[in-house]
């Protein structure tokens, strides 16, 4: 997407009321020197510059902004850490002015920041950016301007770099994906900088890698770099939380606490904060749900590393620091029982100790905790302690016991959890219910599709009814439907149209489609819902959530060398993150999402294969080709990520369906379009003839 859409909303509208003399008055950037310059005015420095086509001057403003926001944090923490050792908090004394000592250091340390800070950042109020503007640069859309400017100063590598960095916090954004792609092929970039990838996260993820190819040595590496990272990357947060904090129940300005009340307020939502930092280090860019069991599972993943070693020490030692925060595991105390099993005769097993940065933390974490519940309950507000340490995560391996040492099956080191489980369902998974329809022909099954809750069906429509169909889609089709008019939402090498039941219908009314015709988009679509509900055997109502026409054409002059796809690799009911081998089931997704299901109209076209992945959204699984009558349907999780191969040649066509089992998801459209089929079915009346205004039923 291009940023002039803005999709995040309009903060920038204001941006140039931020912007200093120079910058408005088409100077640029100010010159540096001096105070730090403030990121929200180089931001809107730049902006102002690339819609004026000033491409250099935004990406020059834009870095800068960048820049300067990093310096910033940095300038803070430097401060800060400086401060708290240079004026040490005093305890307050017994008896009257006992709590002298104590306000006198604040004030110290007070004092101290402020020296420290004023002549790198200049007055505090520098500083405070609009909250819509820290927003933007949380979801990282300044790269996304940059992008745009580097592509149009032909400086193709930076460009792909800021793509990449901006597609990492937010990988639903199918036009970037499109574009990374292209980069890939014209710049031949394979091998992409997130620039504001946080380390100790991307250390996690090689040490996982290497662990999964039984590189163990590397594991380690990467492990131990990830673990030194965390905490420093902790501490860092504990900083920033000392930071300003917003009254969300208080005007400021009419605040009229008393003293502790007032200190009370303001550090329980640094504590709050502080608490938090264990949830913020384990959450990826751009995402709301961390990665589960986050720290504990370094140490999982060590001590079984160590073991394969053989430093039977560290294996043990990583194995107490996560009973730390799993007590009752029974695989990895059964695992430090084998550990010091081999260490007896050469070594006290009890003089191992679990590492002490795991032990401090904790300790500070549960106290958090218990200060947190406590001020709850003095000062009347509610605090509900998030379980941080869910054991849900677990690492990935495939056996309880590897082959390795398979000839010691009652012997050696288990896995914590073989297995990461699913998350339960709230229904029981089944298929292979009636198909309902005598016509209708079963192709494959989830086992044969390679996957989880899949179906492939034949003859589900007629190749009459299919042709049928693809006359209304003629008549009423709009280019960008359903995409807030993008005529090439998914690939700038075709088109794409579309129309919901509901226009349709209004067609058929109006006369410019046949009224029989309009209303077979609506059968069989009730038709496939059926069929769904049936062969999944659902043991409750299955409901529309959106229904499609669609087809897509290749545009003509456009298809040399394509090496996209027609639609991205993507999950229906979560944000496919192949980075982290996960699917985040959170907005702006559709979590409501149960199944889908595609029906085919025609054949007659180049490409266009329906794929199933595997998460990485690499490996295909299974791959269907499309013709009049099939029907494909799954689950809409991210145990089934699917896309489209790129259509080369001609138009192809589908009735794109998808289900929800929450009634209170239902399509408002369908609804609507269920009450025309009631009215046509009394006694099959026209509109005239129930005296009722067609347009204004609809």
């Amino acid at each position: 997407m291009a940023p002039g859409s803005r999709p995040w909303g309009a903060p920038l509208l204001l941006l140039p009321l931020l912007l200093p003399a120079a910058c408005r008055a088409g100077g640029g950037c100010a010159g540096e020197g001096g105070p730090l310059e403030p990121f929200d005015a180089l931001y809107a420095s730049g902006v102002e510059a690339y819609y004026g086509g000033d491409f250099a001057g935004a990406a020059r403003c834009l870095e800068r902004a960048l820049r300067s926001r990093r310096e910033l944090r940095a300038a803070r923490l430097r401060c800060r850490r400086s401060c708290r050792g240079q004026v040490r908090l005093t305890a307050p004394d017994p008896g009257a002015g006992g709590d002298l000592p104590f306000f006198g250091s604040v004030l110290r340390r007070a004092g101290c920041l402020r020296r420290c800070e004023e002549p790198r950042l200049g007055a505090a109020s520098r500083h405070r950016a609009a909250e819509e503007v820290g927003a933007d640069f949380q979801r990282r859309v300044p790269y996304s301007y940059l992008q745009r400017a580097y592509i149009q100063m032909n400086r193709l590598e930076e460009a792909a770099n800021a793509a990449h960095t901006f597609f990492m916090a937010n990988p639903e954004h199918m036009e970037i994906q499109q574009d990374i792609e292209n980069y890939k092929t014209t710049a031949g970039k394979v091998d992409l900088i997130d620039r504001e990838a946080r380390q100790h996260m991307e250390d996690y993820s090689a040490g996982v890698r290497h662990y999964d190819k039984e590189e163990y040595e590397l594991a380690i590496d990467f492990l131990e770099r990830a673990l030194k990272g965390y905490y420093s990357e902790d501490e860092d947060c504990q900083l920033t939380c000392e930071g300003p904090q917003r009254f969300e129940e208080h005007e400021y300005l009419e605040y009229k606490a008393g003293l502790y009340e007032a200190i009370a307020d303001h550090y329980m939502q640094v504590l709050a904060c502080k608490h938090d930092c264990v949830r913020e280090l384990a959450t990826r860019s751009g995402r709301i749900s961390p990665i589960e069991n986050f720290l504990p599972l370094h140490y999982d993943y060590l001590q079984f590393a160590y073991y394969r070693v053989g430093d039977y020490v560290k294996a043990l030692e990583c194995a107490k620091s996560y009973l730390l925060f799993h007590p009752d595991d029974e695989d990895v105390l059964e695992n430090a029982g084998y550990y010091e099993g081999l260490l007896e005769g050469t070594m006290d097993p009890d003089t191992v100790k679990p590492r002490k940065e795991a032990k401090t933390l904790l300790r500070r974490h549960k106290l958090e905790s218990h200060l947190l519940q406590v001020a709850a309950a003095g000062l009347g507000y509610t605090y509900m302690e998030p379980n941080y340490w869910n054991r849900y995560g677990a690492r990935q391996d495939e056996h309880s016991v590897p082959s390795s040492i398979g000839s010691e099956p009652e012997e050696g080191p288990r896995l914590s959890l073989a297995k990461k489980p699913t998350p339960k369902p709230d229904r029981e998974l089944k298929e292979g219910g009636p198909l309902l329809y005598s016509d209708v022909k079963f192709v494959y099954n989830s086992q044969q599709l390679n996957g989880t809750q899949r179906v492939l069906l034949d003859n589900v429509i007629s190749e009459e009814q299919c042709r049928e169909l693809h006359r209304v889609a003629n008549g009423i089709m709009l280019a960008g439907d359903g995409y807030r008019g993008k005529t090439s939402p998914h690939t700038p090498n075709e088109r794409f149209e579309g129309a919901t039941v509901l226009k349709a219908l209004k067609y058929g009314y109006e006369g410019r489609v046949p009224l029989k015709s309009a209303r077979l988009f609506y059968d069989i679509s009730e038709k496939a819902r059926r069929i769904v509900e049936s062969y999944f055997m659902l043991n409750s109502t299955l409901y529309f959530s959106y229904t499609h026409l669609v087809c897509r054409t290749a545009l003509s002059g456009q298809q040399e060398r394509r090496n996209d796809l027609s639609h991205p690799i993507h999950a229906d009911n979560c944000l496919l993150d192949p980075e982290a081998n996960e699917c985040w089931k959170e907005p702006p997704a559709y979590t409501f999402r149960d199944y889908s299901a595609l029906l085919y109209m025609n054949a007659d076209f180049e490409g266009g294969e329906f794929i199933f992945t595997e998460m990485d959204a690499k490996t295909v699984t299974a791959s269907i080709k499309p013709k009049c009558g099939r029907m494909i349907s799954f689950s809409s999780g991210g145990e089934n990520p699917h896309g489209v191969k790129a259509v080369t040649k001609g138009q192809r066509c589908a009735v794109a369906l998808w289900f929800t089992l929450d009634p209170l998801y239902r399509e408002l459209e369908r609804i609507q379009a269920d009450e025309v089929i009631a009215m046509l079915d009394q006694e099959h009346l026209g509109p005239s003839e129930m005296n009722i205004n067609p347009k204004d039923e609809l």
